[in-house]
This record gives structure tokens, C-alpha cells and sequence, in this order.
């Protein structure tokens, strides 16, 4: 590694610290690679970390056996890169972060005859358009809110039906369709909702009002709908007193910490007003650094592309690569970049808001299921507190219809949008399971990996999941959960067999009682329960299919070799014909052919 070291190129790029196993403990970036490197180290008499690093650092450094290192361009293209194998491979020194970029914000574009309020994450397209945001949360509510109690042209095909529709009926359009309509009376309903955009509370006012009506007039279940709604538009509010007397924009970053954790606020304010504000914990571990929690934080929010609006960006504190990230942000946006720590005067007072709000966010106390997830974190020594898990199971009749699910908890509800389902070829649930994680893995470049896998299995499949990650670089927890064995056969009927854990150092028989056992078990079942739907629909689809295919003279052998070979029917069909013929023989190609053309 000396060697290595002495050799290092003076390019921008970004190193990776490995320790003796291979796992990268640390990726990071340098505008200089050897002078980079070379400052962690005293490189005579022998090589050895620098004691004036702090503990996280020398420790890390400690247990780095192996170095490796990619050049890039420049310095914004090293910051691109790190970020993202942070994200795919997330070693164990690292901050990560959620990315943010996918908050989305209104808009309008006012050159249309009748304008409508979208959503968007990403620039439209024209000269006259005004963004709204970004909002953490109630975007979506306040669309709706805004379409329920103004008479704005609902729909985008409305305007081509030339012609009213129920909208108009029900008194919720003015339907300029139809009926001539002066552009400006409609204008004037188009600047109540900006108005009501800036001023949450006229909306929410608004809508209690409606509210109180549906109550009165008992329609309860629509009453109970816009109370949900109020509820969720309130959340993104957060109160200042703080006067402005300007329309300024700031996006604001605040870190506050405890003995146990950190929490991040972000607010953003839109000409002088304060549209949203959203916040997450961190746990407090060794490893933790607030200068890269600043830099995930705001690297997190505005990715790769260029926002619909470019504010100037206050933070809290100064952090270690804050003139990278201006760099960064000045070529994304395209213009300079604005990145500050406020000293004085109402920017000040702005970012103390930011603090106060961490700080008081602190104080509250851990749900109880952040106490259970901080409690299966020290049971199964994971590296991290499992916020987003993956689960995989699969599932076959006979070797039929092979099967296999992942279902994806995201901190307090089954995030069913992420659940993935896949058609397998292997008949053994090694191979099933080691073909189910690498394609997973395989999608970690545009699917980052979460906190902990969980494995319907016993330690050999953990072992196995272990093994891929490895040889792919990527650090990450993994525990399984099976039946022990009873007169050597291990039972998947409830009974006297329990679930058993299986983690890094032990294998966990808990009590039936225990939250934590009830917890992973909750996971595994509903990892089942994804397979086996899954499995019934594609049983039910292989049956019919066979049942057609074998009208056509192909036997269900050859179904079974085809399926094997191809993975799917919908394989099968696009297959081109020599390869049927290898396989299956040249008449039998020749129906398959005249089967699938004729459908």
C-alpha cells in the first residue's frame, strides 16, 4: 500500500479505503489525489495514520489495508462520482443520506388563455412560467384543495371537448369551453390560489370551512377527506415571526445534535415567506461527521439537476468541502452559486430559526418504533439503524412457476411502490436466492441499497448474500430468519418449531413475546405473502399457456425446458427461431412460431 500510496497521480479523482477482506470502509473525493491521500499519513519510517486525525479517522485508517482510486475530469466530476458510490456501495465510514431531489413544486404557466396549476419536479418549458416550492409534503393536497374550491378549468382536455361537462354541473368550473369567458375574471381566480399558495392558512381556513359543511349536511366521509388533507398541507408550515420585508428566497440547511443523534431541518422560503420546512434524524454513531452530513444533505437535495428554482443557500455551520459544493452547484445551475453562513441581520435570524427548530425537534422524544428499530439494531449488531429494510422470499409449486418477491419497508409503512417481484430459472432455493440478489444488486446504481436485507432463510443463504455483496463491494447488513429443526427437518408449520435469527455473531432464539422477533416475523410474512400472489398469478398463466401450447403439440417437457431456458412466455415469443430448434427440435419450433403469430 506504501507503494501505492508514493505512486498516487496529482489528478482530481476519488480513493477508496479497503480493509483486509476487501470491504470499502471510505470513498472520497480529492482535487488532488497524492497530496490528498498523502496528508492521512506519515509515510516514514513506516506507514502509519497521522496523529493529529481525529479518532474516527485514525480508526479508520487502522483497519484500511488496500487502496484503490479512479480519475476523473475535474473536480465537479469527482464530487458526482463519490456521491454516487456512496449511494451503491454505502461503506461503512460514510454518511448517507435520502436524496431529496424528488420534492416537487407547483407551477403555472401564465401565457396559457386559462391557466392551470401542475406539479413538477423538474424546469418547464416557456417564458411565463411560476414555480411554487418545493414542498416535503402536501403538494399534491394543495393542488387538490385548489381545483375544489375555485372554478378553474379542471382538466387539460377540457378546453378541447368545446363543450361543458360535469365539472360545470356541479359548480366546480365556469367552463370557458363552451361559454365566452373574459381571460381576466379568470385570471383573478387563478391569483386567489397564488395567493392562498404563499398564505397556507387563508387554504387552510378554506377548507375548514368547507369542512364544517360537508359535517353539517353529514357527508362525514367528505369531511373526514379534506381533514386528512388540512392536516398534511399543515405539516410543511413552519411559524416565523421573522419579517423579511423583501420577496428573498433561501434555500436554509440547519444540523443540530445530542448524546444520540442529529437532525437535519431544511426550509425553504419563497419571496419572503416561509413555503416548507422538512427535517430528518441521524443516529450519533462513531463514524459520524457533521461536515459530511452537510455536504449528503445538500448534495441529496439538489442532485443532478438543475432545480426549477435557484435560491441562494444559507447554512448553520461551515463545513470541510463547502467551496466543492459551491463549485458543484454553480455548474449545475449554470450561473454562480450562492452558499453562505450568515453572520448578521435577518439571514442570521433565518438560519437561528432553522436551529431552534433541530434543536426543539430533538427534544421530542423516540416513537416507538424508533426504539424498536434502535433495539433490533444492538440485538443484531447491525452497522446502522435499520430505517429501510428489503425482504426476499420465493416461492414454486413442483417447480413450477419459480417465483421470487422483494417487499421494502420504509421506516414506519410497507413501501408497496419499491416491492419487486421476478421470474426465476433455478429449481434449488440456493440458486433461486442467488439469483434474486444479484439482480437486486445489479440495480443499485439506480436503486440504492437500504440498511439491513432480511432473508427468508438460515445462515447458509445469509452466508450467500454476504458473499455477493463482497464480491460486488458493497457494505451492508444482513440477517435471516427460519424454523430451527426439529428431528433434523426444519418446519415451516406453525407449531413447536420457533423462527431462529441468524446474524453476524449469533444465532437468536427469542421468545414468541418479543417485539423484535414479532417484528422481523411481520417482514417475512409479508414477503411471503408478495411470492406466493405472485406465484398463483404466474401458475395460473403458465397453466393456460401450457393448455394452449399443448393443443399445439408441445408437451409439457419441453414447456418445462423452454420456461427453464427463457424465464418467461413472454421470452418464448420473441425468441428467434434457430435457438427454438436447438432446443426443442425444428417442428416443434415451427408450432411455436405458428402459435405465437397467430394469437
Amino acid at each position: 500500500m506504501l507503494e501505492k500510496i508514493r505512486a498516487l497521480p496529482h489528478n482530481p479523482g476519488i480513493y477508496q479505503y479497503l480493509d483486509e477482506s476487501g470491504r470499502i470502509l471510505y470513498i472520497g473525493k480529492a482535487k488532488n489525489l497524492a497530496k490528498r491521500v498523502k496528508s492521512y499519513f506519515n509515510l516514514t519510517p513506516t506507514l502509519w495514520p497521522k496523529s493529529t486525525l481525529s479518532l474516527r479517522i485514525q480508526k479508520m485508517l487502522s483497519e484500511t489495508k488496500s487502496l484503490n482510486y479512479i480519475i476523473v475530469e475535474n473536480e465537479h466530476d469527482a464530487l458526482i462520482l463519490e456521491n454516487s458510490l456512496i449511494k451503491q456501495l454505502k461503506p461503512k465510514y460514510n454518511i448517507l443520506l435520502r436524496d431529496d431531489k424528488t420534492y416537487p413544486y407547483i407551477y403555472i404557466d401564465m401565457d396559457e388563455n386559462y391557466p392551470r396549476f401542475e406539479l413538477t419536479r423538474k424546469i418547464i418549458q416557456g417564458k411565463s412560467i411560476r414555480y411554487f416550492g418545493p414542498y416535503s409534503t402536501g403538494a399534491r393536497d394543495i393542488l387538490d384543495s385548489l381545483y375544489e374550491l375555485l372554478k378553474l378549468v379542471q382538466k387539460k382536455s377540457c378546453l378541447k371537448g368545446k363543450k361543458k361537462c360535469l365539472y360545470y354541473q356541479i359548480d366546480q368550473c365556469l367552463a370557458p369551453c363552451e361559454f365566452p369567458l373574459s381571460r381576466d375574471i379568470y385570471l383573478n381566480i387563478v391569483m386567489q390560489g397564488i395567493d392562498w399558495i404563499h398564505n397556507k392558512h387563508k387554504l387552510i381556513q378554506k377548507l375548514e370551512e368547507k369542512m364544517e359543511f360537508y359535517a353539517e349536511s353529514l357527508r362525514f366521509e367528505e369531511a373526514m377527506v379534506l381533514r386528512d388533507r388540512r392536516e398534511r398541507i399543515a405539516k410543511s408550515e413552519i411559524s416565523s415571526q421573522i419579517d423579511l420585508a423583501s420577496n428573498e428566497n433561501y434555500d436554509l440547511f440547519a444540523i443540530a445534535t445530542d448524546e444520540l443523534r442529529g437532525c437535519i431541518v431544511r426550509i425553504f422560503i419563497r419571496e419572503g415567506k416561509v413555503v416548507s420546512g422538512t427535517h430528518d434524524f441521524i443516529p450519533i454513531s462513531p463514524y459520524f461527521s457533521l461536515d459530511e452530513v452537510y455536504e449528503r444533505a445538500i448534495i441529496g437535495f439538489y442532485g443532478t439537476q438543475r432545480p426549477p428554482i435557484i435560491a441562494p443557500i444559507l447554512v448553520a455551520h461551515l463545513f470541510e468541502s463547502q467551496e466543492w459544493i459551491t463549485e458543484h452547484l454553480s455548474a449545475l445551475f449554470g450561473k454562480k452559486a450562492r452558499l453562505e453562513v450568515p453572520k448578521r441581520g435577518v439571514k442570521k435570524e433565518l438560519v437561528e430559526l432553522a436551529l431552534t427548530n433541530a434543536k426543539e425537534l430533538l427534544r421530542t422524544p423516540q416513537n416507538n418504533n424508533d426504539l424498536l428499530l434502535n433495539s433490533i439494531q444492538e440485538l443484531c449488531e447491525l452497522e446502522n439503524i435499520p430505517r429501510r429494510i428489503e425482504v426476499f422470499d420465493n416461492s414454486h409449486h413442483g417447480g413450477d412457476a419459480i417465483v421470487g418477491a422483494m417487499i421494502v419497508y420504509d421506516e414506519k409503512h410497507f413501501d408497496k411502490s419499491s416491492y419487486r417481484t421476478y421470474h426465476l430459472h433455478h429449481r434449488d432455493e440456493y440458486g433461486q436466492m442467488r439469483e434474486i440478489l444479484t439482480r437486486r444488486i445489479e440495480g443499485f446504481i439506480t436503486n440504492p441499497p437500504p440498511d439491513l436485507w432480511i432473508l427468508d432463510g438460515g445462515e447458509t443463504l445469509r452466508s450467500l448474500a454476504l458473499d455477493l455483496l463482497l464480491s460486488n463491494g458493497v457494505h451492508l447488513d444482513v440477517i435471516a430468519i427460519s424454523k430451527e429443526k426439529i428431528d433434523a427437518k426444519a418446519h415451516r408449520a406453525k407449531g413447536s418449531a420457533r423462527d431462529i435469527l441468524h446474524t453476524s455473531n449469533n444465532t437468536l432464539r427469542l421468545e414468541s413475546s418479543d417485539k423484535r422477533l414479532q417484528f422481523v416475523q411481520m417482514l417475512r410474512d409479508e414477503a411471503h405473502r408478495s411470492a406466493i400472489t405472485f406465484h398463483k398469478k404466474s401458475k395460473l398463466r403458465f397453466d393456460q399457456e401450457s393448455k394452449l401450447l399443448n393443443i399445439h403439440g408441445i408437451s409439457t417437457p419441453k414447456i418445462h425446458k423452454l420456461l427453464e431456458y427463457f424465464g418467461t412466455f413472454e421470452s418464448i415469443a420473441k425468441s428467434d427461431f434457430e435457438t427454438l430448434c436447438a432446443l426443442i427440435g425444428e417442428k416443434d419450433a415451427k408450432n411455436i412460431e405458428i402459435y405465437y403469430t397467430s394469437r
